[in-house]
């Protein structure tokens, strides 16, 4: 069966740092057997000065993670999903897009994350993606030597008619990367990850941040890996990075779908639901 990586890290405000950790992590990946590594939201950079990320947010021919990443993944014969990095855009405003990367180091895919994460939580932290950040206006699956993957990114999760869109281009995992606070974490984060699973009948690859972080917030991590029945193969640890390994088996795909075949089932009510 194939099998796969997941990092979860403590992003930090250095990118070359965190270039590091990643590239480190395809090295270990690729020894362990896993034919694709997953790795967090905003892998590259987590910085919530935006005075001070300005310095690195650059455009993407200039990103020296991506660059790394690139070259890691082409040099270990590794395909990798690279959860996001904050990208300056031609029109000057920053993306946050996420990335997949082949075996010999070629971008296959890119995905804008559509859902800009705009709230003020009962704890006092208040967060505005949208001030900086364009979102983007396009659905992407890509194949891989997993299957066909679905993009999307952290606050994506909360938004179930993009993992229809996913599960009737009849994907087989989708990457989920994320950033989770930890007030909506504890109380959202396996929740909605095993209901986007069951929802979309495919596995979903949640590769999440963790910890304290240089630019004082904490994220929730818990980097899942689950199947298409809602259950849990992989769950690290809250706190800690790590580097974990899991495997798909596609023969379960199919037999979700056989037994609970609600995609095929989908009626279209007019006024509900996509198109």
């Amino acid at each position: 069966m194939p099998r796969l990586a997941v990092l979860q890290m403590t992003s930090g405000i250095d990118p070359l740092a965190n270039a590091e950790t990643i590239v480190g992590a395809i090295g270990a990946a690729a020894m362990g057997g896993a034919s694709m590594l997953f790795t967090p939201e905003m892998s590259g950079l987590l910085d919530r000065d935006r005075n001070r990320a300005a310095l690195h947010i650059v455009a993407e021919g200039d990103n020296p993670v991506l660059a790394a990443v690139q070259a890691a993944a082409a040099d270990a014969g590794i395909w990798v999903a690279l959860g996001s990095l904050a990208i300056k855009r031609d029109d000057g405003r920053w993306a946050n897009r996420s990335f997949v990367i082949d075996a010999n180091g070629q971008i296959a895919a890119r995905y804008d994350k559509i859902h800009m994460f705009d709230v003020d939580l009962a704890s006092g932290e208040s967060w505005r993606e949208s001030a900086a950040y364009a979102p983007g206006d396009a659905v992407v699956t890509v194949d891989t030597p997993l299957g066909r993957l679905g993009l999307a990114v952290c606050y994506d999760l909360r938004f179930p008619a993009l993992f229809e869109v996913l599960g009737r281009a009849r994907c087989d995992l989708i990457a989920i990367p994320a950033a989770f606070t930890v007030p909506t974490g504890q109380a959202h984060w396996h929740v909605l990850q095993r209901a986007r699973a069951i929802e979309a009948s495919a596995y979903v690859v949640a590769a999440a941040q963790c910890g304290h972080h240089e630019d004082g917030r904490q994220t929730f991590g818990h980097s899942l890996v689950i199947d298409p029945w809602g259950d849990v193969l992989l769950d690290l640890a809250e706190g800690s990075g790590a580097l974990g390994f899991a495997e798909m088996d596609p023969a379960r795909i199919t037999e979700i779908r056989a037994q609970l075949p609600s995609l095929a089932n989908k009626r279209v009510i007019p006024g509900i639901g996509a198109q």
